[in-house]
């Protein structure tokens, strides 16, 4: 039996726990977004400061827990994993640590006036998108709530991380000007 690839999916449906469940089904899209935000930060890891590494990889392990959270509606005989409030309440900290630090305006910014900081802007795009998806998913599957919190918090958490990078290097944002 081969490893990476099983043949039976050419359908258009994955076979899970010998049930067939089209790839279109909310819950195969949902987790596919969860698994594109994942390898993105995986490859943003690869792009910025190291400094980021070890908190990023926190992070794929907390949507690793959402996905098994999520995917535990196709396999409800194991043990469904649950999501730390205490992981959202470690993003509040160092968002707020970060908002003490640069005093932030409540403005828009045009995005891209700093390497690092357009990774962030650009993860959280993806995180809203995720988000997004995970909220149509909670209206017809009742999942964990703090699940929603978290990735709520994950995207202010990028923004931050954003502004906070143009932050220390000086960079002035510029500002639409509609």
């Amino acid at each position: 039996m081969t490893i990476f690839f099983t043949g039976r999916g050419d359908r258009g449906k994955s076979e899970v726990d010998k049930k067939k469940i089209p790839k279109d089904s909310l819950i195969l899209e949902t987790l596919g977004e969860l698994d594109e935000l994942n390898s993105l930060i995986g490859l943003s890891k690869n792009y910025l400061p190291k400094k980021f590494f070890e908190k990023l990889t926190e992070i794929q392990n907390d949507l690793f827990i959402i996905q098994a959270n999520i995917a535990w509606l196709m396999y409800p005989k194991f043990k469904k994993p649950e999501l730390n409030k205490k992981k959202i309440e470690n993003l509040e900290k160092k968002i707020k640590e970060i908002e003490k630090k640069i005093k932030p305006k409540g403005r828009f910014v045009i995005y891209g006036d700093e390497k690092n900081s357009a990774w962030f802007d650009y993860l959280r795009s993806i995180v809203r998108k995720v988000e997004r998806s995970v909220v149509r998913f909670n209206r017809k599957f009742k999942i964990q709530p703090e699940i929603l919190s978290y990735l709520n918090r994950l995207s202010s958490y990028f923004y931050a991380l954003a502004r906070f990078e143009c932050y220390n290097k000086k960079v002035k944002e510029v500002e639409p000007w509609y």
